[in-house]
């Protein structure tokens, strides 16, 4: 029998002896966030069947969604960081082009023009800068030293400024502010001076006046409504003061599945879409929303633990950028529900009905599986 001694010794005993990679690297997947995101689709399935008023077609077409968005998720994360790099500057010009045609001949619903139709189906555009915006900004912050100077600050403000000034125009302004966001997220992770912070939250905090006056009326009825709901509870009040019935009524453990009034009633609008949390609220109660949150939160760790085994400054960027921007997403939603926040039009990530949503979403969680496989091919190196 050879001795451990021995086969220290003997030349390409370590490759001989060490684990065979398992199929989890083969796929670039991480079984984790997999399963994690799995389960989220699943619960957002069951809830969705009872939020969209028992349509199972509405539960098929979410469905199939979700195949796409795993489709990609499956794709992106076979593609190597670097490569991503050297498409950013491309992609972000193309999705741009994007958003302008949207502004020349792009479809128009409910008062806004934000989707390209194309045979069989339709798209936002301004869905996939959700993704391409936080790449553009990490890939030109990353070919100078970090903390980035004030030259290299503004450079990439512009970057954010001109998708999000298109989209704002749409109107959309939950979507913008949400792409503008992944980009800050950028700027902060990359060790962003504190004067400069402080500094931009005061000519923000200037510049709210002027802001207000280039709102749409209803923008501003939105957060004037946040501030005061009840001052029109039959009119712009009524979503916010149903959803917090709904969501006040079904207490610890619900009315139960598909039992719930204020939503089988129609008493709540968007129920399957912006409102779907306050179904959750109301059908499963505090435990249904607390189980929904452990899923969002162990997702969240899950992306910031990937993020932080990026070797590269590029990929340790984005996948923060992608994981923070997740989060935001979920509170944007839940304040906008609860009434702690102006509503803004931002879905519950994997649970309301929405299919162009659901694949950019998964698309950055497949971003984020290969810069954590890659990651830990370098480490087996």
């Amino acid at each position: 029998m050879v001795s451990r001694d021995f086969q220290r010794t003997m030349p390409g005993a370590s490759t001989h002896f060490r684990r065979a990679p398992s199929l989890w690297s083969y796929t670039h997947l991480d079984a984790w966030l997999l399963l994690l995101l799995l389960m989220l689709c699943g619960y957002g399935l069951f809830v969705l069947y009872s939020a969209s008023g028992q349509d199972i077609g509405d539960v098929k077409r979410q469905a199939i969604r979700m195949g796409a968005g795993f489709f990609m998720l499956i794709f992106l994360a076979q593609v190597k960081p670097r490569t991503l790099v050297t498409l950013t500057p491309w992609l972000y010009l193309f999705v741009l082009a994007l958003l302008v045609a949207v502004m020349l001949f792009g479809v128009s619903a409910k008062g806004a023009q934000r989707w390209i139709a194309l045979p069989g189906f339709r798209f936002q555009p301004s869905e996939l800068m959700k993704l391409v915006l936080p790449m553009a900004v990490a890939a030109y912050l990353v070919r100078d030293q970090l903390p980035p100077s004030f030259k290299q600050v503004i450079v990439a403000v512009l970057i954010m400024a001109i998708p999000t000034a298109l989209i704002m125009k749409q109107p959309d302004l939950g979507t913008s502010l949400l792409i503008a966001s992944s980009g800050v997220f950028v700027l902060l992770l990359s060790g962003l001076y504190w004067r400069y912070v402080l500094g931009a939250l005061a000519v923000i905090g200037a510049c709210l006046p002027v802001f207000w006056g280039f709102m749409k009326p209803y923008q501003q009825q939105r957060v004037l409504t946040f501030l005061n709901p009840e001052s029109d509870p039959l009119g712009a009040g009524w979503n916010i003061i149903q959803s917090k019935t709904a969501i006040g009524s079904g207490g610890l453990s619900g009315k139960g599945w598909l039992q719930g009034t204020q939503s089988q009633l129609n008493f709540l609008p968007e129920s399957h879409t912006d409102f779907i949390i306050a179904v959750i609220g109301e059908e499963l109660g505090f435990y249904g929303i607390a189980f929904l949150l452990v899923l969002y939160l162990l997702i969240i760790f899950r992306g910031m633990i990937l993020a932080m085994r990026a070797h590269d400054r590029f990929a340790r960027l984005l996948a923060g950028s992608i994981t923070l921007t997740f989060f935001v997403y979920v509170m944007v939603n839940i304040g906008m529900v609860t009434g702690l926040l102006p509503v803004v039009g931002v879905p519950l990530p994997m649970i309301s009905y929405g299919g162009t949503s659901i694949v950019t979403l998964m698309s950055g969680f497949g971003i984020l599986m290969s810069i954590g496989a890659h990651a830990q091919s370098k480490q087996r190196a």
